[in-house]
């Protein structure tokens, strides 16, 4: 007997007409973004070997994944993100092309969400990644894009936060934790969960870089973070972070205004090869990021290519829903009704081509027996034009 023949999975749903107009116009204007400022298109494959995912810069929790396996047996994974697949290519496929690459991708990405947290496990992201400059320019590039996007695809307010993924790796040096710590630690100060991460550090030791992990999370704000957190930890590598993401600071709030920008130093993305500046990009209506990336030197090494590269990913579905809650879209009707006479049938088929590509205009061809039958569609489906085809045109 047939259980869910009815139903999707969870974290999933059907995606009806208005929603995919929505979603259509939110890509639109993101592939023109990246399209005018020189970047190029790619796709990579829904399915990808599960080594792919699994490198010494980040992986992911095998728990969060869609697994299967191929004819010989060996694992695969529905992609759960498009930044490592694409330094797969570059460092295979794209290894001889000019640097740096500019490219971008719009595709789905499938990883299993925590069903508390009512998030959807099959993501359309579109994105862009910058890759083979480590040069500060190609920072703002990144930073300047994101906030161009955000700014271009709702008419809602948007925010922009910003920190150092290599902040949290360097004191997770200094500390010497396990793996698993690491990660703990992690979640703990993302979700700033500051209980129980204070309990864990707690059971650590005593230390300077113990009280400032404890303290990480709550290094948010305006410009004065960065004193608050010079006076945490100092050495030479977090010192030359903080005076660099001071400077991104500055020249962001140019771009923005200090009202939309926030520094978060407690700021650590999931995807844990991320080696310097972060962003997460917010709209008014949604109450997760909605955009979200950085800088990683060191994932592309990986799979023996060692150039560095930034770059971020949007979540179209969420811009698509904050956009149709605000103004709802209408499907539009057609803008004409094409009805046979029997034996006129291919007469018919010509008048509609003629329509759409002579005069642009959306054309049915009817299906009914009757021209009364058609009327009666043509007025549900809010069809203003009718054409009879016999001998002749004839309007009705």
């Amino acid at each position: 007997m047939r259980k869910y023949d009815l139903i999707t999975p969870e974290g999933t749903k059907d995606f009806l007409f208005e929603e995919c107009l929505v979603r259509r116009e939110a890509e639109k204007k993101i592939h023109d973004i990246f399209k005018s400022k020189g970047y190029y298109e790619l796709t990579t494959p829904a399915l990808e070997f599960y080594d792919v995912f699994h490198t010494e810069s980040g992986h992911y929790q095998q728990e969060r994944l869609y697994k299967l396996t191929d004819s010989k047996g060996r694992l695969l994974v529905m992609r759960p993100e498009s930044t490592m697949p694409i330094a797969r290519i570059v460092a295979t496929r794209l290894r001889d092309a000019a640097l740096p690459l500019r490219l971008f991708y719009n595709q789905s990405v499938y990883r299993f969400e925590s069903a508390l947290k009512g998030r959807s496990n099959e993501i359309v992201q579109a994105g862009m990644e910058l890759i083979g400059s480590a040069s500060h320019m190609a920072d703002l590039e990144m930073v300047s894009t994101a906030i161009e996007i955000l700014d271009s695809c709702t008419e809602t307010s948007f925010s922009l936060e910003i920190g150092d993924a290599g902040i949290f790796k360097e004191l997770m040096r200094e500390l010497n934790a396990t793996e698993d710590d690491r990660e703990n630690i992690r979640y703990l100060i993302e979700t700033k969960n500051y209980p129980a991460l204070n309990d864990m550090l707690d059971s650590m030791g005593d230390t300077p870089v113990i009280a400032s992990l404890k303290r990480l999370p709550a290094m948010f704000g305006g410009e004065e973070v960065f004193d608050k957190a010079a006076e945490l930890y100092s050495n030479e590598r977090i010192n030359i972070m903080l005076d660099d993401l001071r400077k991104m600071y500055e020249e962001v709030s140019k771009l923005i205004g200090n009202g939309r920008l926030t520094v978060d130093l407690g700021m650590v993305n999931n995807a844990d090869y991320y080696t310097g500046v972060i962003i997460k990009g917010y709209l008014e209506g949604y109450g997760e990021e909605v955009l979200s990336g950085g800088r990683y030197n060191k994932l592309l090494a990986d799979y023996g290519y060692d150039i560095p590269a930034t770059g971020f990913a949007v979540n179209i579905d969420a811009i698509a829903k904050i956009t149709f809650n605000k103004k709802p879209k209408e499907v539009c009707p057609a803008d004409v009704l094409v009805f046979a006479e029997e034996g006129f049938e291919m007469k018919a088929i010509e008048l509609s081509k003629k329509l759409r590509t002579e005069k642009n205009l959306v054309t049915e061809i009817a299906l009914s027996d009757t021209i009364d039958s058609a009327r009666e569609y043509a007025r549900d489906k809010k069809i203003g034009r009718i054409i009879v085809v016999d001998s002749e045109y004839t309007e009705v």
